[in-house]
């Protein structure tokens, strides 16, 4: 089933590898082998150590070393990490059915320090580790030297006044690898630290600074230590620090906090400054340093006691604070039971004449609540219940209903089936289109009208017409005048209906060239359009207040935002994205097109790998070093370099079309064309199945939408998603 993604692999790092591997490369002194199997989280062997100079480096993923499922699996040295070496670019892909066997060769150089590798396949987990090189010569056995330095102004008996300074130095001159790092802890059991610079140290007290060095083979020193006093200065200050405290946390209607409490405490000294804050649980625990908030778990009421001391030794007044903590209810797992009723008047067959009144009920034995109420009219996308739906279309209609409680559970979808008639059975309308938006709008421009029925039983959403391919701005508007006119002399509208309806068409330009006629927003910025969406998998998307969406903001993790509302098989997609990848990192992240429905696969258990495997992600990525698939690239099939695709600063929007006629895909950012491709036979992950009308082994001809989420490091946002069907 990997076929066809090694295909295109192996064409870009294959001719690398081969002319690595070449026999007329003169013998490494040393090799060193690394080996995969069937486990997505580790190589099955890899080395820890080795001598600087010429090796050999051996990458094998074969039937002979575990591999029976043909997954592929690289080797990869890292070039882009401070903390490493970075001489060595290397990035081998095997797989056992490649024209190597799975078994492949480099001839690289190495200098003394670490090397750090891993798999840059998508999905492997823990497959990475360290190499340690050190001079060639003989194996280094013998650790740093370490030593410490404290300087300050002392008083005569030696203590440090105000602060102190503790400087630390170490050197591997006879073991020969080199100091790799420097770490220090404070006190007999703090944790311990990395040593970037010397340690300032003016908290009043006697102090113990230990300290100890590795070298680059990974031998450590001896612990040693220094212990030292500091004392106030001598000061005229005789005031002590004002302190002040605050309880946070989730409360419940009496004001006791569940689960947890947490008490932050804080101090200010206009003097000598603030030198340490305490604190004590109870009326009689002994006092604590404080050094963060405060958490108490403890089911029961609680005194937290506080006080600080500056630097000459003032101590403040003893305050405290006196809460309560209780234990959360029990979790509301129970879904909200619902109910529906059809009221109207009825013929003899049982048939609603002229309209039917839908009301839907729900409750909830679950304690959290009913949060809201949902209903879709003839398979449409959910909508939000509120008021009982009038149903006055002739023809056979089904109302399906559920609802959701406080606690995030939903109930089962029901439904209600129905039939409407104009004083008797009569035909369904024969509109120009089928809209049963609640308003009317225009192309993307709301004009808050009701998308009420006509008397010709077509709603005026559908006599717009604002899907269809208009030769002018100026033809589709006197269109509209046509459709207004009839509807204003109709009595289906009144005069400022008439004028919205009017501006909204005229703000579309849907006509003019380069506008987005024809399209349908599926993510507008509002809540309820991102509702219409669905998570699956790791990571997250939120809703921002300029109606964006970002990726990575509440957890890690590979996963995927889904638009499950229909399928779409010749379509436009316009998007715009933004790459908000925090620090000097960028986004990861992609456009998922015409995969199946994500849950309950056949042949994929989780939801988030159905549109991977069985669909198309053009991607969204502009990192120069990383994955060798830019942006515009279709992932696995098609590749584009940052040249081909472009770059744009960071934080500064994209536009994106994905353009999917038949097997042709076009990919445009910014309005210039960077990416082709046709999906022909023997492409794809899977063989061809009975519901894939692509026969031959292509991608299904049609399919669902999805952004992809890779975790809280490859943020990217995206804003305006609209689709035209082609």
């Amino acid at each position: 089933m990997w076929t066809a993604l090694l295909a295109a692999f192996l064409m870009m790092v294959g001719l690398q590898t081969m002319s690595l591997a070449q026999a007329e490369q003169p013998t490494a002194a040393q090799e060193l082998t690394w080996t995969a199997g069937d486990d997505i989280n580790a190589y099955t062997s890899a080395p820890t150590t080795a001598v600087a100079g010429t090796a050999t480096i051996v990458f094998e993923n074969s039937a002979a070393t575990g591999n029976t499922t043909g997954m592929p699996h690289t080797l990869t040295f890292v070039t882009s990490d401070p903390e490493f070496n970075n001489d060595v670019e290397l990035n081998i892909l095997a797989t056992p059915n490649d024209d190597q066997g799975g078994r492949h060769t480099a001839e690289v150089t190495l200098t003394p320090g670490r090397y750090f590798y891993h798999c840059t396949i998508p999905g492997h987990g823990q497959m990475q580790g360290i190499v340690v090189v050190t001079e060639g010569g003989g194996e280094d056995t013998t650790a740093p030297e370490t030593s410490a330095q404290v300087t300050g102004t002392q008083n005569t008996e030696g203590a440090y006044v105000g602060s102190a300074t503790v400087a630390i130095g170490a050197t591997d001159d006879e073991g020969g690898s080199g100091v790799d790092r420097i770490q220090y802890a404070v006190g007999d059991a703090g944790d311990w630290l990395p040593y970037t610079a010397p340690i300032v140290v003016d908290q009043i007290g006697t102090h113990k600074i230990r300290y100890r060095a590795f070298d680059r083979a990974g031998n450590v020193s001896a612990e040693k230590s220094v212990e030292f006093t500091v004392v106030a200065p001598q000061s005229d200050d005789t005031t002590p620090p004002e302190t002040s405290a605050t309880v946070s946390g989730a409360q419940n209607a009496d004001g006791a906090y569940i689960d947890m409490a947490t008490v932050t405490v804080t101090a200010s000294d206009i003097g000598s400054g603030v030198d340490r804050i305490q604190y004590a649980v109870g009326t009689a625990g002994d006092w604590l340093p404080y050094t963060a908030p405060v958490m108490v778990h403890t089911v029961g009421t609680h005194t937290v006691r506080y006080r600080a001391v500056d630097k000459v030794g003032n101590v403040s007044a003893e305050k405290s604070v006196q809460f309560t903590v209780v234990s959360a209810p029990p979790q509301d797992t129970t879904p909200p039971v619902t109910g529906v009723t059809v009221e109207g008047s009825k013929n003899s067959d049982g048939a609603y004449v002229g309209n039917a009144k839908v009301t839907v009920s729900a409750a909830d034995e679950g304690g959290s609540g009913v949060a809201g109420v949902e209903y879709s009219l003839d398979g449409g996308p959910y909508l939000a219940y509120s008021t009982p739906v009038i149903v006055d279309r002739a023809g056979t209609h089904t109302v399906a209903y559920r609802a959701s409680d406080k606690a995030g559970n939903t109930s089962a979808a029901r439904t209600v089936t129905f039939t409407v008639v104009a004083g008797g059975g009569v035909p369904a309308p024969n509109c120009p289109e089928f809209d049963e938006r609640l308003t009317v709008i225009v192309g993307t421009v709301d004009s808050g009208v009701p998308n009420r029925v006509t008397n010709n039983r077509c709603r005026i959403n559908e006599l717009i017409e604002d899907e269809k391919e208009w030769t002018s701005h100026a033809l589709f508007l006197k269109h509209v005048k046509t459709v207004l006119d009839g509807l204003f002399r109709e009595g289906v509208l009144d005069a400022r209906e008439y004028d919205a309806v009017d501006e909204a068409a005229r703000e579309s330009g849907i006509g003019r060239p380069g506008q987005t006629e024809g399209y349908r927003k599926i993510l507008d910025g509002s809540a309820e359009s991102f509702a219409k969406w669905q998570h699956v998998g790791g990571g997250s998307f939120g809703l921002n207040a300029d109606g964006s969406i970002t990726s990575g903001t509440t957890k890690a993790g590979l996963g995927m935002l889904w638009f499950p509302q229909r399928k779409y098989g010749d379509f436009s997609l316009r998007l715009q994205w933004r790459d908000d990848a925090p620090g000097t990192g960028n986004a990861n992240s992609g456009v998922f097109v015409r995969f199946p429905w994500a849950h309950d696969h056949p042949e994929e258990s989780r939801p988030e790998w159905v549109a991977i495997k069985y669909g198309h992600e053009v991607q969204v990525l502009d990192r120069p070093d990383g994955d060798m698939y830019k942006t515009g690239s279709v992932y696995g099939f098609d590749r584009v370099g940052l040249a081909g695709a472009g770059v744009t600063q960071k934080g500064t929007w994209n536009d994106y079309e994905i353009r999917v006629v038949d097997q042709h895909y076009s990919v445009y950012r910014n309005g210039v064309l960077i990416n082709e491709f046709d999906n022909l036979g023997g492409q794809d992950f899977a063989p061809p199945r009975s519901d894939d009308p692509g026969t031959d082994g292509r991608r299904f001809a049609s399919g669902y939408l999805g952004l992809q989420v890779h975790g809280t490091t490859d943020v990217v946002s995206y804003r305006d998603i609209r689709i035209k069907e082609l």
